[in-house]
């Protein structure tokens, strides 16, 4: 998988995918994206929870978990990402989310990229990540989350992360009240969702995007 360092509008990093021509962030900016989707309309509305689990489906660059762990405050979070493909960290060390980010600790970036994967790892006494190289089809746990970011490559690259079946074995994996925010509003998925017992709404897409979905489980 062929791998290029791309700045985005924002200022922020992501990665170009040559063989898929598929960026992992948005090109309108990577963080301010990612803030506006998991964070502002997935994490936030939970943070008064003491303890929450989190599942990130297409952990990537570890951008979302970076952002977790810096904005979760007094939240206890155990954070499980799903990632086939893990980049090489020669390649993460090159993002520049740290430098785009007020007040955010020197050298964690670092320490979320640098956990062990297959072993819950903690980053701080209020954040744990726990790293799998897997693909969601196949993978189980016993564990139950309470928010899910679906970050997974677009339907146009990865078609069968969208597929009613796999987002079947994520929705079982979540409680009555759980939330599953994603990027992406395509009118299938929302019907797909809604027969999966979930509430959904659409909302205001972060620049350049016109929605996106949160999916509250029945």
């Amino acid at each position: 998988m062929s791998l290029e360092l791309r700045e985005t509008q924002d200022g922020s990093h992501t990665l170009y995918i040559t063989e898929l021509d598929e960026h992992y962030h948005s090109y309108h900016g990577a963080i301010q994206e990612a803030l506006h989707v998991f964070i502002n309309n997935g994490l936030n509305p939970l943070l008064k929870s003491k303890q929450l689990n989190i599942l990130e489906v297409g952990w990537g660059t570890g951008l979302n978990s970076l952002l977790t762990c810096h904005y979760a405050n007094s939240t206890l979070v155990r954070y499980t990402g799903i990632e086939p493909f893990p980049i090489e960290k020669e390649c993460s060390s090159k993002l520049n989310y740290e430098s785009r980010l007020l007040g955010v600790q020197k050298g964690l970036y670092d320490q979320i990229i640098d956990a062990p994967w297959e072993v819950e790892t903690f980053i701080s006494p209020n954040f744990s990540i726990h790293k799998i190289k897997n693909f969601i089809q196949t993978w189980d746990t016993k564990l139950t989350f309470d928010l899910v970011y679906y970050d997974a490559f677009g339907p146009r690259a990865q078609a069968e992360m969208w597929e009613r079946d796999t987002l079947e074995k994520v929705i079982s994996k979540m409680h009555a009240g759980s939330i599953l925010v994603t990027y992406c509003a395509k009118g299938q998925l929302k019907r797909d969702l809604v027969t999966l017992n979930c509430r959904v709404e659409t909302l205001p897409g972060p620049p350049g995007k016109r929605e996106m979905i949160r999916a509250t489980k029945n």
